[in-house]
């Protein structure tokens, strides 16, 4: 998928008639390009100022959790700039369509439910791409539609690759990108096992 980069942990990019990030993080050089900026939670591997600003123009949208406004304010985004949203609901923006999908921990406490922190499946061009964000196999994933899914395999906070790969034989989408590996928890081994594990009828990109 020639459209699709990911940068690194769980940063992505999309570069269609928009240039749409999401996650930014350890961002290596001033691209200054992105339309559009999808944030899925409050972490610092997932909302980093620094690499925001790496990436946002005067005219970039941002999306976010509602816990994040504060933050997003204070590294001058207008406020008609800023989209705050909540589990469970449709969105448009920039005639982009998109929905969320919770985003939370099942067996441990990281990310617990009632953050209202999300995944997003994003509809370009007909094709819907989903991010997980940092979750766990939960009911709401488990119905995800979906033709790309980024699914965080690193374990610790997260699925690991074997729950990960679950996950995907669940859903079934036409291309799985494995993503939060490589630099916090997770390893490259741990995307290979994973490419391994998903179904042969499911093709599996590793990105980096």
């Amino acid at each position: 998928m020639k459209e699709v980069e990911c940068l690194g942990h769980s940063t992505i990019k999309i570069s269609k008639d928009k240039i749409i990030y999401i996650d930014p993080f350890n961002i290596k050089e001033n691209y200054n390009d992105a339309d559009i900026i999808f944030i899925t939670h409050s972490h610092y591997d997932h909302f980093s100022k620094d690499d925001i600003l790496k990436v946002k123009k005067d005219s970039t949208k941002i999306i976010i959790p509602d816990d994040l406004y504060d933050k997003v304010l204070s590294i001058n985004f207008d406020i008609s700039n800023i989209l705050t949203v909540l589990p469970n609901n449709r969105y448009s923006i920039d005639n982009i369509n998109f929905s969320t999908i919770p985003a939370y921990n099942t067996n441990k406490n990281f990310h617990p439910r009632e953050n209202n922190w999300v995944g997003y499946i994003i509809e370009i061009d007909g094709i819907k791409y989903y991010i997980a964000g940092d979750t766990d196999i939960t009911e709401e994933s488990k119905k995800v539609v979906c033709d790309v899914a980024f699914l965080p395999i690193g374990g610790v906070y997260t699925m690991d690759f074997l729950e990960a790969s679950k996950l995907a034989n669940i859903i079934k989408p036409k291309v799985v990108i494995p993503i939060h590996y490589g630099s916090i928890v997770g390893t490259k081994e741990d995307a290979l096992k994973f490419q391994k594990n998903v179904n042969n009828d499911i093709k599996c990109e590793i990105k980096f």
